[in-house]
């Protein structure tokens, strides 16, 4: 048995209107329905608001007189502000919900000619989430209105696979967000392809917290970034990207810093500062390293993003900032949790989207991709053409892809490798002997991380001090005190925090103390030598 047809559409107050003979020469698009010669429309359901009801019986009167096969089921609806999107489509809801749907029997048309453009958008979401499970139907007058034409009409299915070119258009958007997020790296790891896929559609669809973990030079900054960008590019966001370093920020500095301060709050507080959660208002802030954050700025967080209002330091009144957060960290924040570091309630609150990002050593097969997107990076940034040549290509992934590579610096190692090759490549020619040198150099840099306390290795080269140092300072200091340093650099890498470093290494004189602030004897030895923490810890 073939399927009836219904409709369901809402009673049109201005077009459906007309009570004299002279309708019947006015395109009427409820009555236009019946008069098509090439569509039967078994069933009617006429919704309509009660002002209405006059109107409503005529239309379903001059339907019968038109078609007598088509049944007309009036359905009044109660509704005070037909323009009131939330009770419109509250009311069209739920009697959708009770409505008996047979699409075994029956096939339905939702028709979006008539009614307020607020119920011709409900009408259309209702249809799109298939809670009305049928297509949309559309119908238009004819260019020269008379009681025989009935005009034209149109079927819409929301269902895309059926429109090859839409749907394409839209994979080819799909595709082309998913290369953003990469920064055009063709990757082909499957893990984190499908990674990237789960965070594309999140970061498109959600404005709640996303918590990206991960090993040290993994991406997490740069990730966020083109996660900002991305949603800048759809106009989700109207502010900016603000991003902060939470390792960086200690004491009173912190809440300042973050949550803003008023005048006199503190000593040193000389006028009103708005703070970053402020700055980043109707945009994204980044919160990398989140674990080193204090317990108190922790709890301060927590209600900003719960509530978008915070009250600055020294403030008695709240300020507001709605901003989507993205925290990044290298730590196990579950342990910090059993541990008492991280709070409970902070730690649920922004681990509703988490994604951990896989160390490089971990994506062996993307090594190459990256690493021909750098060399065409380096070589726009140096003005100059520079490629390998294939034995030398062939050398430098067989070593990048082995187990020998630790990649423990991820991939600012790998930057910082190939900026190295297309600096010293003569001619802009990588050839083997130059990759031979920087294999050497990589599988030093790992021996120091692996063993830092192992301070032979280090005296042949003291590359990684001209980095921090001036030309002269070293050349005024005695081997043995840039053995020192330059092992006390390496935990300082290594180490998460400057406290974590200080009891690597005053691991045992810190016993003999009565009071123990290991963080502060490691601030004064790198201050003998101008440095500072956030210079070593990079």
């Amino acid at each position: 048995m073939p399927q009836k047809t219904v409709v369901i559409g809402f009673l049109g107050t201005q077009l459906d209107s007309g009570r004299g003979a002279g309708r019947w020469e006015k395109w009427r698009p409820t009555v236009s329905l019946v008069q098509h010669e090439d569509m039967q429309v078994h069933r009617l359901e006429l919704l309509y608001t009660r002002p209405h009801e006059a109107l409503a019986q005529l239309i379903r009167q001059d339907i019968g007189t038109t078609s007598p096969d088509t049944a007309v089921r009036l359905v009044p609806l109660e509704m005070a502000d037909p323009w009131d999107f939330g009770e419109v489509y509250g009311v069209l809801y739920d009697w959708v919900k009770q409505y008996r749907f047979q699409p075994e029997k029956e096939r339905y048309w939702t028709h979006i000619t008539t009614g307020t453009h607020v119920a011709q958008i409900c009408m259309f979401l209702l249809t799109e989430s298939r809670l009305i499970p049928g297509v949309l139907l559309q119908t238009s007058p004819p260019k020269k209105q008379t009681s025989a034409n009935p005009g034209s009409y149109a079927l819409i299915d929301l269902d895309l696979s059926r429109y090859d070119g839409l749907a394409q258009r839209f994979d080819q958007a799909q595709r082309d967000a998913l290369d953003f997020l990469k920064s055009g790296i063709a990757t082909r790891n499957a893990d984190f392809n499908a990674l990237i896929e789960e965070i594309e559609r999140v970061a498109l669809r959600s404005k709640a917290p996303i918590l990206l973990t991960g090993p040290t030079g993994a991406g997490k900054s740069h990730l966020a970034r083109r996660m900002f960008e991305l949603k800048k590019s759809r106009h989700q966001v109207a502010g900016d990207f603000v991003e902060v370093n939470c390792a960086t920020l200690q004491g009173e500095g912190a809440a300042s810093t973050l949550f803003g301060h008023k005048k006199g709050a503190f000593t040193g507080a000389a006028s009103d500062r708005a703070g970053l959660l402020r700055t980043a208002h109707g945009g994204v802030l980044f919160l990398d390293e989140i674990g080193e954050l204090g317990l108190d700025e922790q709890a301060m967080l927590l209600k900003a993003v719960e509530d978008k209002r915070f009250y600055p330091v020294g403030s008695d009144r709240e300020v507001s900032s709605d901003f989507q957060l993205i925290a990044g960290t290298n730590r196990d924040l579950r342990v910090d949790v059993v541990e008492g570091r991280f709070r409970e309630d902070l730690y649920a609150r922004i681990n509703l989207w988490s994604y951990t990002l896989p160390g490089l050593a971990q994506r062996p097969e993307d090594i190459e991709p990256n690493v021909d997107h750098l060399v065409t990076r380096c070589a726009a940034e140096l003005g100059r053409a520079v490629r390998f040549n294939a034995e030398a290509k062939a050398l430098y992934l067989r070593f990048a892809q082995s187990s020998e590579a630790l990649w423990s610096g991820n991939f600012r190692d790998l930057a910082a490798s190939v900026t190295r090759l297309c600096t010293l490549a003569e001619g802009g020619r990588i050839a083997v002997p130059l990759v031979e040198a920087e294999l050497q150099r990589l599988r030093w840099l790992w021996q120091m991380n692996q063993a830092p306390d192992d301070v032979a290795r280090l005296a042949d080269d003291a590359v990684e001090l001209a980095d921090l140092l001036s030309t002269d300072t070293l050349g005024q200091m005695d081997l043995f005190d840039k053995l020192q340093l330059l092992a006390v650099v390496r935990v300082c890498r290594a180490s998460r925090t400057l406290s974590e470093a200080g009891r690597t290494l005053f691991d045992r004189s810190r016993t003999q103390r009565s009071v123990v602030n290991d963080a502060d004897r490691l601030r004064k030895y790198l201050q003998k030598f101008g440095l500072r923490w956030e210079q070593v810890s990079r």
